[in-house]
C-alpha cells in the first residue's frame, strides 16, 4: 500500500485495532499497535523497525523498539481475537498445518540453529515456526503460531536466559507443536472442518493418529514409500500349540508402497478431476482413490494401543483410510499421494479439492514475508519475535478483511494487491 492508501484506511484500521488489541491494557501501547501495522502495510523493502519509523510521520524508533522488544503485553489474546474474528469471515474449507523458516546469522536470535531451511531449500542457520491457517479457495489467514525450539536450545541456560525463553518451553517435534496448537484453538471454541498438511506432517503416523483421536478429519500428503495393505486384506492368527503367549494375528502378505499399489492399477483407472480455476485456466489432472490400511511398525503399535484401550484386546486389524494418488498427464507413474480419514463415500472431487487447497498457505507465506515483513524482524528475544509475528498477523488479517469487504478496491477501501503473483499449483 502507498501512503495515500494507508491514510484512506486510517479510520477502518483504528476500529480494527480497538477490537483486536482490546486486551492490551495501555492506550499508548494500542496507539503503537496502530503505528506498527501502518508501517508493515506501507510500501518499502525492509519492514524492520528503523526503516518503518523513518517512513511513518508519527514513527518513533525508540518507542517502537520498546513496544515490540520490551513491553509485557500478551500476544496470545490478540491472536485469539484475530482468529475469532477471521474464521467466520473466511468460512474455511480446511485448516492447513505447515511450517516456515527465517534465515538468520549468528547464534543468539531466539531458537536459531542449523536445520533444514525451506526458504533456502537446504540446511542453513535459521528459525522455524509452525503455523495453522484457516483456508478457503478465496481467502486464508494464520490462526496461531508456535516457534520451534531445537534440541540444542532445550538445556542451553545461557542462551535461553538471554533471549527470554519461558522455563516451561522446551524442545518438541513440529508435529507435536501442531497438535498442541489445534488443542489451543479448540480451547478458544474453534474447530477445523478438516486438516490438510504436507508430507512433513502427513508421513508421521503419530500425527495422523493424534488427529483421529481428537475427532479431526484430515487429508494429508505422504511420500511414495509409505506402505499399506489393501482394504480387504485380513489378518490371520498363526497356529498356536497352547503353550506360551498366544501369537498375534498378522497380515499374510507383505504391504505394498503406495507408489507400487497405485501404479499397479494402471493409468486407465485414474479419473480426470478439475479442482479449481487457476490463473491460466482450469486446473485438472488424473486421480485414483483406494481404501487401504496403513502398515508399518508404528501404525501397528498405535492401532494395538487404541484397540486395547477401547476393547481390552486387539484382533490385529489395522484402521482403514482412503489413499488418493495423482498421475499427471505426461508422467510415467503416479507422482503425489495423500491419506484421508474422511468417510469412505467422500467423492473423489472433494478429496482432490481438499488435497490441493494447501496452495493458500503458500500464498499467505508470500504475503506475510514479501508484503508485510514477517521475516524482517531483527530482534533476538522470545518476546520480541512473538510480538512481531502477532502484529504481522494482525496486518494480514486487516488487509484480508478489506479484500473480502463488498466495496474492496473502491475509492473507500485500500488495495490489497499481493506483491507477488499467486501460485498456480
Amino acid at each position: 500500500m502507498d501512503t495515500h492508501e494507508v491514510n484512506r484506511a486510517r479510520a477502518k484500521l483504528a476500529l480494527f485495532v480497538a477490537d483486536v488489541f482490546a486486551s492490551v491494557p495501555r492506550k499508548d501501547q494500542r496507539a503503537k499497535s496502530d503505528c506498527y501495522l501502518r508501517g508493515l502495510m506501507l510500501d518499502g523493502r525492509r519492514k524492520s523497525i528503523q526503516p518503518m519509523a523513518e517512513r511513518l510521520p508519527d514513527g518513533n524508533e525508540q518507542n517502537l523498539q520498546q513496544f515490540v522488544n520490551q513491553s509485557t503485553w500478551d500476544p496470545v489474546p490478540v491472536r485469539r481475537r484475530i482468529a475469532e474474528r477471521m474464521v467466520p469471515q473466511i468460512g474455511p474449507d480446511a485448516w492447513a498445518v505447515d511450517d516456515v523458516s527465517f534465515p538468520k546469522d549468528g547464534k543468539m536470535s531466539v531458537a536459531v540453529a542449523p536445520q533444514y531451511c525451506g526458504a533456502l531449500g537446504k540446511q542453513a542457520n535459521c528459525q522455524v515456526a509452525v503455523s495453522v491457517h484457516a483456508v478457503s479457495d478465496t481467502a486464508s489467514c494464520p490462526l496461531q503460531w508456535r516457534l520451534f525450539v531445537p534440541q540444542e536450545w532445550a538445556h542451553d541456560a545461557g542462551r535461553r536466559q538471554k533471549t527470554g525463553i519461558p522455563p516451561e518451553v522446551g524442545h518438541q517435534e513440529k508435529w507435536r507443536l501442531a497438535l498442541d496448537t489445534l488443542d489451543e484453538l479448540a480451547g478458544w471454541g474453534l474447530v477445523p472442518p478438516v486438516v490438510v498438511a504436507d508430507a512433513g506432517y502427513g508421513q508421521n503416523a503419530d500425527f495422523r493418529d493424534g488427529l483421529s483421536k481428537r475427532g479431526i478429519t484430515y487429508v494429508v500428503a505422504v511420500r511414495s514409500d509409505v506402505t499399506v495393505h489393501p482394504h480387504d486384506a485380513q489378518p490371520t492368527a498363526p497356529a498356536w500349540s497352547g503353550n506360551g503367549r498366544k501369537p498375534q494375528s498378522r497380515y499374510r502378505d507383505k504391504p505394498s508402497s503406495v507408489a507400487a499399489l497405485t501404479a499397479g492399477h494402471g493409468r486407465q483407472e485414474f479419473t480426470e478431476v478439475t479442482w479449481r480455476e487457476g490463473s491460466r485456466g482450469p486446473m485438472r489432472s488424473r486421480f485414483l482413490a483406494l481404501r487401504v490400511r496403513p502398515a508399518g511398525v508404528k501404525a501397528r503399535r498405535l492401532a494395538q494401543a487404541a484397540a486395547t484401550a477401547e476393547h481390552g484386546h486387539w484382533a490385529g486389524v489395522l484402521p482403514e483410510v482412503t489413499l488418493l494418488a495423482e498421475w499427471p498427464e505426461g508422467a510415467e507413474a503416479p507422482t503425489d499421494y495423500w491419506l484421508s480419514n474422511l468417510p469412505a463415500n467422500t467423492p473423489i472431487a472433494e478429496l482432490v479439492r481438499l488435497a490441493k487447497i494447501r496452495w493458500r498457505i503458500e500464498h499467505d507465506y508470500r504475503e506475510l514475508k514479501h508484503g508485510l515483513g514477517l521475516d524482517h524482524f531483527e530482534g533476538r528475544s522470545w518476546t520480541g519475535w512473538h510480538h512481531h509475528v502477532t502484529l504481522v498477523t494482525a496486518a494480514h488479517a486487516f488487509l484480508t478483511e478489506q479484500r473480502l469487504a463488498p466495496k474492496a478496491d473502491t475509492a473507500d477501501s485500500p488495495s490489497t494487491r499481493s506483491s507477488t503473483p499467486s501460485k498456480t499449483c
